[in-house]
């Protein structure tokens, strides 16, 4: 009974850290806001359940991800502070990132300055470098596995699948098939013996790709066909694009690893030596996850502040943001919309939906105002499909719901919400003008 005390809200894990509510869930347990006893300092507590460990055969995977968080401490990755483990489970002490991933800034705000996409393109750089002089490869670098603290420093989280430089074969190479498509480099793709640094290298250009362009450089429908444009580096950069920008991302998408730009050589880029003027700061203000309320214990939905209205609603147009977004910014099969329906209303739409096809999926509260929808089974190849759906007041009749990926595959959550979850919300959907005293609460 202690042990379970210890993995809940209100529960002091191990005498030193007091748990708080559940910032998200993984494949194998669940990420609490926890604060140290000793110093007072909120923390993020992972906790892994051994058994789906074990079950999943997944062993190795995880005591590598320790090892390596315990190898690289630099200021731009995650720093894993502890590890504890009982007899069911393991839980590591994380620094807290409360500014979210840089992915849901480019999903909310498009592409980004140039300057901007310097400034967290170095400290990428920096900490992908930091990590290879350790011997230590990511192999899944993408801007989900990037968070953004509140100042707007980039922060590489995730290591999951790294890899270190003895685990590379006889002929000096690694030879595991992984990462992300889109993302994974051709000679990865080819499975025939990668280089783990010029493979994270390739990773990095996708991602500066990402940044100034809004969008992927190989993206296709057909996964094949985006396979075949990665093998032939078959892409364009738009035209907006420094002439700089222009001339280096061609030399870290070089699908000839031999070839490919080294760390040493960018560092001495024009582009990456230019000095920046802007500063990324982080879309989601700081909030102190330690005393954010439990609204849904209350059946209550979070009060939302000017500063999160603007950074959701991009200016109260809420009607777009209830369709997919393009590469130039609009939400990709996610949902963002406001709603004159009360929370329970909403919540109990979500709960149908979930209880459809035979009750294929689960739900459960929130710590923020709604409810989580996770598929039942194992899933696919990156785990059950998670569906996040946040609820919060802006006014006394008027909520906005933001529906975001938990877990799972994009792909798989995109068709979720257009072919189920769009149709089930449509009619509460409110595409009315807001009310004045909205406006005025976030011109203040």
């Amino acid at each position: 009974m202690a042990e379970a005390a210890e993995g809940k809200k209100g529960g002091v894990l191990q005498g030193r850290y007091e748990m708080g509510r559940v910032l998200g869930h993984g494949n194998f347990g669940r990420v609490h806001v926890a604060r140290d006893l000793r110093t007072g300092q909120s923390v993020a507590v992972k906790v892994v359940a051994k058994e789906k460990v074990v079950r999943a055969g997944m062993v190795e995977q995880i005591k590598r991800e320790i090892a390596v968080m315990k190898r690289v401490s630099h200021p731009n990755i995650v720093q894993l502070h502890e590890v504890m483990a009982t007899r069911s489970k393991i839980y590591l002490a994380l620094e807290l990132v409360r500014g979210g991933e840089l992915f849901a800034r480019i999903v909310r705000s498009g592409r980004v300055k140039e300057d901007v996409a310097r400034l967290y393109f170095r400290q990428l750089i920096s900490a992908v470098d930091f990590c290879h002089a350790r011997g230590v490869y990511h192999r899944d670098l993408k801007p989900e596995n990037l968070l953004l603290d509140e100042a707007g420093n980039l922060k590489v989280v995730d290591f999951g699948l790294s890899a270190l430089a003895d685990h590379a074969r006889a002929d000096g190479l690694l030879h595991t098939l992984c990462g992300t498509p889109g993302y994974a480099a051709p000679e990865v793709l080819r499975d025939k013996g990668y280089d783990g640094a010029k493979a994270d290298l390739w990773s990095c250009g996708v991602i500066l790709y990402v940044l100034l362009a809004g969008s992927l450089p190989f993206a296709d429908d057909n996964i094949v066909t985006m396979y075949k444009k990665v093998q032939r580096g078959d892409y364009r950069c738009p035209p907006w694009l420094s002439t700089d920008a222009r001339r280096l991302i061609p030399k870290l998408l070089d699908p000839n690893p031999a070839t490919r730009i080294t760390v040493a050589q960018l560092v001495e880029t024009p582009w990456f030596k230019k000095t920046s003027i802007a500063r990324p700061v982080s879309m989601e203000p700081p909030v102190d996850p330690v005393r954010a309320k439990e609204a849904v214990d209350k059946d209550e939905p979070e009060t939302l502040n000017a500063f999160h209205l603007i950074s959701l609603s991009e200016g109260f147009d809420l009607s777009p943001l209830f369709e997919g977004r393009s590469a130039t910014g609009r939400r990709e099969g996610g949902m963002l919309f406001a709603t004159r329906e009360p929370a329970r209303g909403v919540v109990s739409r979500l709960e149908e939906v979930a209880a459809r096809g035979g009750g294929r999926m689960t739900v459960t509260k929130s710590s923020a105002g709604g409810v989580r929808l996770e598929g039942a089974g194992r899933g696919g190849p990156k785990g059950r499909l998670a569906v996040a759906a946040e609820i919060f007041s802006v006014a006394p009749s008027v909520l906005v719901v933001d529906v975001k990926k938990d877990g799972g595959d994009t792909l798989e959550y995109r068709s979720f919400c257009s072919e189920e979850l769009r149709p089930a919300l449509q009619d509460i959907v409110w595409a009315a003008d807001p009310p004045a005293s909205v406006a005025v609460a976030v011109a203040v």
